[in-house]
């Protein structure tokens, strides 16, 4: 096996193909490629890969068809690539289950960079190696050294677990999600803006001087509204996740009024 794991292209164009499978060559990975969905979901199911690109116009079943299949037996860090930018694509493919979304066309660098970021999030049968956490100028004085779990207004976040309840109650978030409430649980009341958040999701590439794009942001949008259906979340008098207007998102407090998004 190569050093970062095994991919699965699932791509119908042969030369979106052949660039796809030299990336991830490259980048590391053991590579193996399907040419329609179908073949996708079966090479999938059969290699058990660890990232797989998923286009979203294949000639037998819609990407998102394919992704929905896939997660019911794989837990694969899965990216999305289209040509479309309409934002019912990226709603759709995130709340399919896709840890990404890259619109085509894209920099070979810009994609090894989005896989890099994901590898980086642990995935739910590697905690029982807790990862690394960095420290945080934000990291509430409950959430010291030695202790992994963040909470506020009955939600516990565990960082170390990757579990997040309410009340004693699991919710199951997605990886994006998670890493965008333990973000603003860290920040304790701080204001982070939408780029803010866009650079904690996607790591290293997303310097400060890097050029974040209006799909990027609406990605964080789209997970804030995802986060705020899973917790059950008012956001016109929210317990977790309030909107401050023309800036960002913060943790709420009893005392703060809510927004919206």
């Amino acid at each position: 096996m190569s050093d970062l794991g095994v991919a699965v292209v699932i791509e119908d164009d042969l030369d979106m193909r052949n660039l796809l499978e030299g990336v991830l060559r490259q980048s590391g990975f053991e590579v193996h490629t399907a040419s329609d969905g179908r073949e996708g979901v079966a090479v999938v199911q059969e290699i058990r890969p660890d990232v797989v690109t998923l286009d979203v116009g294949l000639p037998d079943l819609d990407g998102f068809e394919v992704l929905r299949r896939i997660r019911q037996f794989s837990n694969a860090y899965v990216v999305m690539l289209t040509g479309r930018t309409e934002e019912p694509d990226l709603l759709a493919a995130l709340q399919a289950g896709a840890d990404d979304y890259i619109t085509k066309p894209f920099r070979p660098r810009e994609l090894r960079a989005r896989i890099a970021a994901m590898l980086r999030r642990p995935r739910p049968q590697m905690l029982d190696t807790p990862p690394a956490v960095s420290p945080s100028k934000h990291l509430p004085p409950e959430a010291g050294v030695g202790e992994s779990v963040l909470r506020h207004n009955g939600l516990a976040l565990d960082y170390r677990k990757r579990t997040a309840a309410v009340g004693g109650t699991a919710v199951e978030l997605t990886r994006s999600e998670f890493d965008l409430l333990h973000e603003l649980l860290r920040a304790s009341g701080a204001v982070l803006s939408r780029a803010e958040l866009v650079r904690s999701l996607r790591g290293e590439y997303y310097r400060e001087d890097a050029y974040i794009s209006d799909s990027d942001e609406r990605s964080v949008e789209v997970h804030i509204g995802n986060l705020r259906r899973k917790l059950r979340d008012d956001p016109e008098s929210p317990l977790w996740l309030q909107t401050v207007r023309g800036a960002g998102y913060r943790l709420a407090s009893p005392s703060t009024p809510g927004g919206s998004a």
